[in-house]
């Protein structure tokens, strides 16, 4: 965009777009936090009562969120003085027109995704077509309703944008226009991201950090990780260290214990040999005298 005093003219679907995309990405970390630390309590933020948690927690964060991407929008591009309540007003209705228009959308793409599963069914049943093989039936069919499912959810996305882009432009057009030069709005809206006491906010932001992990490390159940109980696993005991020493030990002990054998077993087999040479003896002694 090129550095002009005239406001830009933009249509309802890049309005929105230029507001809700920013805004989303720019409170999401702060969500995450939020999410961590209700974990670390064991609440979990996809399941009651965790999700009403994090609901709750997240609408002041979407208010600074929405109205700090909207008065960016309204005071550089459409170049009106952004209204002071921009960011709750934007807010509920953005959050109305997500009861409404977001359940009516829903319930079409489901529609839509049922319809066209039915309708590609009906088709692939057909007689020409009965004789294609199982796999290649497969992907045709999920090609064909997926395509027709994915341009219906791009479409009801774009209708989203657009009706939130005529929420914004109508609190742009409620606006008073803009008296300062483009270089004196852009100052403005830089005024609004950073403050000019930087060593305050520095100083907050600091102090909400050690604050924010203070309360996570308080609230974690145990700070070692450790396996679930349904996941017990048999213990064993871990290999004895080897020592030389005692090994060449163990091994003489051993030899002397086997040598010992050894030679007891040779003298019971001396004195076996010595005990069935002497009837012998005997006997030749006796047929000597005869």
């Amino acid at each position: 965009m090129g550095m002009t005093d005239q406001p830009t003219q933009m249509s309802p679907v890049k309005l929105g777009l230029a507001v809700a995309w920013p805004a989303f990405w720019t409170g999401m970390p702060i969500k995450i936090v939020l999410a961590l630390l209700l974990l670390a309590m064991g609440q979990h933020p996809w399941e009651f009562p965790g999700l009403a948690f994090i609901l709750l927690l997240s609408i002041p964060v979407d208010i600074w969120a929405v109205g700090l991407c909207g008065r960016t929008v309204l005071l550089e591009r459409l170049g009106v003085e952004p209204p002071a309540s921009l960011g709750l007003t934007l807010w509920w209705q953005g959050a109305a027109l997500s009861a409404t228009y977001g359940s009516l959308a829903c319930f079409l793409e489901l529609q839509t995704i049922t319809g066209s599963k039915a309708v590609v069914a009906r088709i692939l049943d057909s007689e020409l077509l009965k004789v294609i093989p199982i796999a290649e039936r497969i992907s045709i069919e999920l090609t064909a309703w997926g395509s027709i499912a994915a341009v219906g959810l791009l479409a009801l996305t774009l209708g989203g944008l657009f009706l939130f882009g005529k929420l914004v432009q109508r609190q742009a057009d409620a606006a008073s226009p803009a008296a300062a030069s483009y270089e004196a709005r852009v100052h403005q809206w830089d005024l609004m991201r950073v403050p000019a006491d930087q060593p305050l906010m520095l100083t907050v932001v600091m102090v909400v950090g050690v604050a924010m992990v203070l309360l996570l490390w308080a609230v974690m159940p145990v700070t070692t990780p450790h396996p679930h109980e349904s996941y017990k696993q048999d213990e064993k005991k871990a290999a004895p260290v080897l020592k030389p020493t005692e090994a060449l030990q163990k091994a003489e002990r051993v030899l002397t214990q086997a040598e010992g054998s050894v030679q007891a077993l040779e003298a019971k087999a001396k004195k076996g040999k010595g005990k069935a040479e002497s009837p012998d003896k005997k006997a030749a002694a006796k047929q000597k005298k005869a």
